[in-house]
């Protein structure tokens, strides 16, 4: 989808070029960040949502830059040593890498709230759309979502053997799936009267491509390689995390990802063809090559 990719790639440029300058070195880190490679799935979700909806694309620009301010804010702090101390993201070194710890946790930081500004701009959202997209967006990155899976993970680190099949799906409920689920209600949400049958079937969808998308995640840390993933190809293994093949072998885990996209797909059923998009996108997530 290059049209959507281009266009929210125009409107993040412009977002960040608004922000005052008082420290070039803190921009810098958050336009590298932000502009260093990123499949842009997230935005590309609300997007599409609004497109199986019929909603403008202009409605969807701001939601999408915001959901990606996030991502990418959770990708700087994720990468840092007091983490997962990552070199490498996207093939490119890693911001705390190419700056400094202190400057990467300070851009992190400013996108991560960049991101709430930026729900608030939408001339064409009423207040209470506004509002509940703040809330969306709010618990899908916090304790109850994308900071709560994380905190999950830094706890199992190195205690692969003891974690069952039910807590990892938790795990990644919240640390990937939370924020995939939020990125397909933000585009809903910009239908002023969206129905709560509409909004159920999507979030529907949206988990089970969150679930989809982690799990081939961890089947390419197996099968790719370095240059392909454009980070450590093995980096769960050397951590001695649980991941889905290590639990259900290859196939196993190649056999879940697969039903899950039926699922997702199962969960669009009552969609026309505007809603075809999402469902390439679902078959597209199960068969990436990084």
């Amino acid at each position: 989808m290059p049209y959507y990719r281009q266009r929210v790639d125009k409107a993040l440029e412009e977002l960040l070029k608004q922000l005052p300058e008082i420290t070039g070195e803190l921009h810098r880190a958050m336009h590298y960040s932000v502009f260093n490679g990123g499949k842009r799935v997230r935005p590309l979700l609300v997007y599409l949502t609004g497109q199986a909806l019929s909603v403008t694309d202009r409605m969807q620009d701001l939601p999408a830059c915001a959901v990606e301010f996030i991502h990418c804010y959770s990708l700087v702090h994720d990468d840092m040593p007091a983490m997962d101390d990552d070199d490498l993201r996207r093939g490119k070194a890693t911001c705390h890498k190419q700056f400094s710890e202190a400057t990467a946790l300070l851009a992190g930081d400013a996108l991560q709230t960049l991101a709430f500004e930026t729900l608030t701009k939408n001339q064409y959202l009423n207040d209470n759309q506004a509002l509940a997209m703040v809330r969306v967006l709010a618990q899908a990155s916090g304790a109850a979502g994308m900071a709560g899976g994380q905190a999950i993970d830094l706890a199992a680190t190195g205690q692969a053997q003891t974690m069952s099949l039910d807590e990892l799906k938790t795990m990644h409920e919240h640390k990937t799936g939370a924020l995939i689920r939020a990125s397909v209600q933000l585009g809903a949400l910009c239908l002023p009267d969206v129905s709560k049958d509409t909004l159920i079937a999507l979030d529907q969808y949206a988990a089970n491509i969150g679930l989809s998308f982690q799990i081939k995640d961890d089947i390419l840390d197996i099968e790719s390689d370095t240059q392909t993933l454009g980070k450590q190809q093995g980096a769960d293994i050397n951590l001695n995390k649980a991941t889905y093949p290590a639990l259900l072998g290859l196939n196993g885990a190649r056999q879940m990802a697969r039903q899950c996209h039926e699922n997702a797909l199962d969960s669009l059923s009552g969609f026309d063809k505007k809603a075809d998009p999402l469902r390439w996108l679902s078959e597209y997530i199960i068969t990436r090559d990084h």
